[in-house]
């Protein structure tokens, strides 16, 4: 599945059409507070290209993964945080709802393997 960008929740969000305060931002990506989060910290790191997955990101422009780290970086600074899990999402079966690629960073509880 693919939403387009003119349909994308975080185009919209990254424009500011729709108000979601940001944590963190570059030139390439920003970051917000996941509205539905699976731990105490659970932030969004989204890319300010519209691509549907991270390896389509990657593909058309890997600077922007670059960008993304450096967020999570800062946001881990910020947070103090030395325990967290960074995810990529890719396709409806791996838990892909939104079509525009996105990192989720997790963290402030113990976080078990396999995620459930």
């Amino acid at each position: 599945m693919s939403t387009s960008a003119t349909e994308c929740i975080f185009c919209k969000i990254v424009s500011g059409e729709i108000p979601a305060p940001h944590l963190a931002s570059n030139a390439d990506a920003i970051a917000i507070a996941d509205i539905s989060p699976v731990a105490p910290t659970h932030y969004l790191i989204l890319p300010r290209r519209h691509e549907a997955n991270a390896i389509a990101l990657h593909r058309s422009e890997p600077e922007a993964m670059t960008a993304i780290f450096a967020l999570v970086d800062t946001l881990i600074t910020q947070s103090g945080l030395s325990d967290y899990r960074l995810i990529f999402n890719t396709g409806e079966e791996a838990g892909q709802s939104v079509f525009h690629a996105h990192l989720h960073l997790i963290a402030g509880r113990p976080l078990s393997w396999p995620p459930g």
